[in-house]
């Protein structure tokens, strides 16, 4: 059976060791923070970017993802199963 992108955000946020969530969010700035450090990006120090960089920063430490699109929205299913394999993959 195939995975929601529900339980493939929880499944991420896992793999970074954030916690799940009952609910279908989007990730936090903390969460992006975290997937981009367990990926090898990190997003620098102080305050955090906005999601749109994170996301890209995310998107050039992932093989399978184009970097150069501008990620200004939130990642969609087929793009999370690239970015969750990659974090099984570390």
């Amino acid at each position: 059976m195939t995975r929601t992108v529900h339980e493939l955000r929880n499944e991420i946020r896992e793999a970074v060791d954030r916690h799940s969530r009952i609910e279908s969010t989007a990730f936090t700035k903390e969460a992006l923070a975290a997937i981009q450090a367990a990926l090898g990006e990190h997003p620098g120090a102080g305050r955090l970017p906005p999601k749109s960089e994170m996301r890209d920063g995310i998107a050039a430490a992932t093989a399978g993802l184009d970097d150069t699109e501008a990620y200004d929205r939130g990642f969609r299913k087929a793009e999370l199963e690239v970015i969750l394999s990659a974090l099984e993959s570390e």
